[in-house]
């Protein structure tokens, strides 16, 4: 076992990141520009259980709850699986099984000294960071969400927070709320980033098919294949009468609007972790205007070969991202909401 890490109070709090029980198993490089660990993992659901071999019919281990992180030694595909996800990882003391497990990395981010007036683009480059909020000046500052890695917010604007040290403030594109995070966790989106893939392919000639039942997308340029992508689509379940289904909806279907940023799940002001709350869900892109039904990133979990979300089509970042620049109507790099009548998208 790796030797355990002090920290003291003043570092801990600047950190912002940790409970004091995952600083036993992931030890932290000085305050330098950046911290290089590859291979972290974030348990991103209540608790997940460590395994004495990589199979659900071994021996439990212990557990390992959620937002602690686990080094992961190895990574391995086991035969005692789930066909769809048969990924495990070596951790410390045994084996846990990926489907709960979002790879982060530790990453410090230079500060912006100002924000462009129409907002800034930023991405989590840290496990999670907390948030903090304050009704108005004269109230006290309360923990609210924690943002994940990989996640995409507003940032309006950069002050001093409560502890010396540069803070932006986030605008919540749901609830209109200002909210605070650490600056240094939240790493700038260029507008480089941001440019389309393949736009010069006819609008008619771009295609998006998702299967159901193979819980997969693929993308087609000219009928031919371009990128398949593994999936998670609606769970089949049922519902009270009146509610949104949370089956992915089939038919014929086409983008009407993209967000590189949204707030899904409910919209309270909680520090509530289990809550279905959602802020920064990355590169969202509108098929069905009904209920809202988009492809989009995924940090809350990493099962994508099974039924997961609720109605919307979950897939890792890299491939949401690559669906946001590629479908159409196109980036605007100085419109962020982007509506039209788009590529097709066919579900079955």
């Amino acid at each position: 076992m790796k030797k355990k890490t002090q920290i003291n109070r003043r570092d801990f709090l600047k950190l912002g990141l940790l409970t004091l029980s995952s600083l036993a198993f992931v030890p932290f490089a000085d305050e330098g520009d950046q911290y290089r660990e590859e291979n972290l993992g974030r348990v991103a659901t209540t608790q997940v259980s460590v395994y004495a071999a990589p199979s659900d019919s071994a021996r439990i281990v212990h557990q390992r709850f959620r937002d602690e992180l686990v080094h992961i030694y190895e990574e391995i595909v086991a035969e005692d699986g789930p066909g769809y996800n048969p990924l495990w990882y070596r951790v410390w003391g045994g084996y846990v099984h990926s489907a709960h497990i979002q790879r982060v990395k530790l990453c410090f981010n230079p500060v912006l000294k100002s924000i462009p007036e129409q907002g800034q683009l930023v991405q989590v480059t840290v496990p999670w960071s907390q948030v903090i909020y304050r009704k108005d000046e004269k109230a006290e500052w309360r923990n609210i969400y924690r943002l994940y890695y990989g996640s995409n917010h507003w940032v309006i604007g950069v002050e001093e927070g409560p502890d010396g040290e540069a803070w932006y403030r986030i605008q919540d594109d749901l609830t209109k709320d200002e909210y605070h995070a650490q600056a240094r966790h939240l790493r700038p989106i260029l507008a480089d980033e941001l440019q389309p893939i393949n736009l010069d392919v006819p609008l008619s000639e771009k295609l998006l098919e998702v299967s159901i039942a193979m819980q997969e997308t693929t993308a087609y340029e000219y009928g031919k294949v371009v990128r398949k992508m593994k999936i998670s689509s609606g769970m089949l379940k049922s519902v009270p009468q009146g509610e949104v289904p949370t089956a992915t909806p089939k038919g014929t279907f086409h983008i009407t609007s993209k967000m590189p940023s949204k707030h899904m799940g409910g919209g309270q002001l909680t520090d509530d972790l289990e809550a279905y709350v959602l802020p920064g869900v990355p590169w969202v892109s509108f098929f069905e205007t009904v209920t809202g039904v988009a492809f989009h990133g995924t940090y809350w979990h990493h099962n994508f070969g099974t039924t997961m979300s609720h109605g919307c089509i979950n897939m890792t970042n890299e491939d949401a991202r690559w669906v946001y620049l590629w479908s159409q109507p196109p980036v605007n790099d100085d419109q962020w909401l982007h509506k039209g009548f788009g590529t097709r998208v066919v579900v079955y």
